[in-house]
């Protein structure tokens, strides 16, 4: 008895004497399991009553559960619906409690990654508290990061995406469900406001994933994707800013981080007392705020935004939430809505026609915010854009930008706006239109010069039948460029680029193995596709070509032209006649490994050789397609340096004092142990022989007599003896 009152007092002990020897004291856990059951069925009737004993009792079982795993095998499961159940009506340090010793149990392998993850997802949006919100948060980040560590864990990666899309879907279906009088359905769980929080939740989670590297995949656009066309203003927002590459301050709520004051963090550390390990935080501090001052101009997410599924649905659905919202969303919200439609065009060369039309009313310069209107606009044009829809966007632009009665630099931008929009669609120019516009780059104005100059020299070189013949220059008069026609891309593929090196290494290699060349069966050995798995089809198909037109001739007629398209395709530097590999033979993925090698080698050796790696380093780096992309800056062009006023020169001046010594003469003060300033006779040593001409001292030292100097020599004398 007195060990029993002993143990069920001291919960600690008995959990550390169960560990050292869980059969010995069996009776004692199955006594404090009832006594858990007991306080259960109680707490559901009474919850706060009782939230003291249970958090005691459900510390201990989780610490010692692995021990009796059958009989504590519901114990997960029943934490996990107490908190799901009874999640509003408890304490917050009962919630922290339940929260953590799910965490211990999914350590002590109690339970599965999918279990936990399903519990703790729903509870993300409920919780108020920062710091269990912090806590819950990354301990979901984490776990996912350590499941897939190693390897990738598709299964509980899909599982995890799933709920991720359902709370978007979810949070997005719940805000739009309306009743009859205009008023929001009662929420099917308590706790949770139509405010977006849920989706909001999923859209951060997956940002993380994706910044850390754990997920890179198309179901995690998809999910960010998804956000962007949200009802909730705040959900769209932190979804298109991923795409965007931009940083937002809706995910930091939690991290509280905020601008760093370092003119407060010296003047703390003046104050404060003096030690080594107070400057090398101040340093550390400083060091952090710089690192995020350079991080401001962050990159587009290209490789994001072309995982994107079916663009052209998404580009539409964005410009139907510029259309149909235009009142509700600020103007802030809606050119960044105009910059992701404009840059998923430009990628995938989708047309949203309305959208030019819907731009036209935003064109005129005393719009706030026109340069990144501009810079979407531009970035939207492509090669497949039709020309008849950009026409009266450019009239627009000459009408309000280029004309005498605005300032030069409203000129440059609309010059600028027209050039990149021809740069990408030059069929979309007036003829009379752009003699007028080049005629600006006679004005006094450098940004207005350099604009007309460069959309001059555009049409130079790609059409330059629009100009006239004494505005063509040198080159394009001699020897005139052939305009591209208009839906002809100039990424077509006319030539597997290192085909003959991999032509001249495979007849090498058959001729030392004498392998036969036509049997490439040991090729495809160890390449399995994705798709054989789900084709229906065995073996070669025999298709009839039935009668074709195709007329092979031999003539001689020919070689002129086929050595010009060698030579075109070659550069011109060497006429070498193209491989015949890929229209005799089907490359295995074997032979494009050994391709890919094989153009490593030569462009290495070529940049040792001449120098240039600029090729290789294009190689290796062709994985990361970056386009092309419009900024402000491209738009407003080279800017005259405004004159500063006095703040901002007094601000120029305190910051080139900073990390300086304190600045003035080092006599007096400084320079000495006790602090003093000089006196009148060392003042007297260094004053100029002008100053102290017409003095009482020089003037009576002058009129003195022998008597008087002699005098003076010999108390001079007797001072020194």
């Amino acid at each position: 008895m007195g060990r029993g009152v002993l143990l069920t007092a001291n919960l600690p002990q008995l959990q550390n004497l169960i560990k050292r020897d869980p059969q010995s004291y069996k009776e004692e856990f199955l006594q404090q399991w009832n006594h858990y059951n007991s306080i259960r069925e109680l707490f559901k009737v009474n919850p706060a009553d009782r939230a003291g004993n249970l958090k005691e009792l459900v510390t201990f079982i989780s610490q010692v559960a692995v021990c009796y795993p059958h009989d504590t095998a519901g114990f997960p499961s029943q934490l996990a619906s107490l908190l799901e159940d009874n999640y509003p009506l408890l304490c917050p340090e009962t919630r922290k409690c339940l929260v953590q010793n799910l965490v211990i149990l999914r350590k002590k392998d109690m339970m599965t990654s999918i279990e936990l993850l399903k519990c703790l997802f729903p509870l993300l949006p409920r919780t108020a508290s920062p710091s269990l919100r912090l806590f819950i948060r990354e301990t979901i980040l984490s776990d996912i990061r350590l499941a897939n560590a190693r390897t990738a864990n598709h299964r509980l990666n899909r599982v995890v995406q799933a709920m991720l899309f359902g709370m978007v879907e979810h949070g997005s279906a719940r805000s739009t469900t309306k009743n009859g009088k205009g008023k929001a359905q009662p929420l099917d769980k308590p706790g949770l406001s139509d405010s977006g929080d849920e989706a909001m939740w999923a859209i951060i989670l997956a940002k993380e994933l994706w910044k850390k590297g754990t997920w890179k995949d198309a179901k995690t656009v998809s999910i960010i994707a998804l956000g962007c066309t949200h009802p909730i203003p705040k959900v769209q927002s932190a979804s298109i800013h991923f795409f965007l590459g931009e940083e937002t301050e809706l995910e930091d709520n939690d991290e509280d981080e905020q601008k760093v004051d370092v003119k407060a963090l010296k003047h703390r550390r003046e104050i404060n007392k003096k030690t080594r390990s107070g400057d090398k935080k101040l340093e550390k501090k400083l060091k952090n705020a710089r690192k995020k001052r350079h991080k401001n101009s962050a990159q587009p997410n290209f490789p994001a935004i072309e995982m994107l599924h079916d663009p052209q649905t998404f580009g539409e659905n964005l410009f139907d939430l510029l259309l149909h919202q235009e009142k509700q969303y600020p103007l802030e919200h809606k050119v960044i809505i105009m910059q992701l439609l404009s840059r998923v065009m430009n990628i995938h060369k989708t047309c949203v026609l309305n959208f030019y039309t819907y731009v036209i009313k935003y064109l005129f310069f005393r719009q706030v915010r026109v340069p990144m209107i501009l810079a979407a606009l531009a970035q939207s044009v492509h090669e497949m854009t039709p020309p008849d829809v950009l026409e009266p966007v450019i009239r627009k632009l000459a009408q309000e930008f280029v004309h005498p009665g605005v300032a030069s630099q409203v000129i440059a931008a609309g010059i600028n706006c027209i050039r990149e929009i021809s740069k990408r669609q030059p069929w979309a120019m007036d003829e009379d239109l752009l003699g007028d516009l080049i005629e600006y780059r006679k004005s006094k104005d450098k940004a207005v010069v350099s604009a007309a100059r460069s959309l001059l020299q555009l049409y130079r070189e790609v059409n330059p039948a629009l100009l006239k013949r004494r505005e063509r220059g040198k080159e394009a008069s001699i020897k005139p460029a052939a305009p591209r026609p208009f839906g002809q891309s100039t990424e077509a593929v006319t030539i597997i680029e290192g085909l003959a090196l991999l032509e001249d290494h495979l007849k090498t290699v058959h001729a030392e193995d004498g392998i036969d060349e036509d049997n490439d069966q040991a090729a495809w050995d160890n390449w399995v596709s994705d798709s054989s798995e789900d084709s229906e089809s065995e073996g070669w198909i025999n298709v009839d070509d039935g009668n074709s037109d195709l007329v092979i001739s031999d003539s001689d007629d020919e070689e002129p032209d086929k050595e010009r398209e060698i030579e075109a395709t070659t550069g011109g530097d060497a006429i070498q006649a193209p491989s015949t590999l890929a229209t005799t033979k089907i490359l295995t993925p074997a032979d494009f490994a050994i391709l890919n090698e094989l153009r490593l080698k030569a462009g290495s050796s070529s940049a040792v050789t001449t120098g240039v790696k600029r090729k290789l380093s294009s190689m290796e780096a062709s994985g990361s397609n970056k386009k092309a992309m419009v900024t402000e800056d491209d738009i407003l062009g080279p800017q005259r340096r405004p004159k500063a006023d006095y703040e901002a020169r007094m601000a120029s001046v305190q910051r080139g004092r900073e990390d300086r010594e304190k600045f003035g003469s080092h006599k007096g003060k400084q320079m000495k142990a006790v602090p003093s300033s000089t006196t009148n006779k060392e003042k007297a040593k260094h004053k100029p022989v002008m100053m102290v001409l017409s003095s009482h001292a020089v003037r009576s030292k002058k009129k003195a007599s022998l008597r008087e100097k002699q005098r003076k020599l010999r108390a001079h004398i007797s001072r020194h003896k």
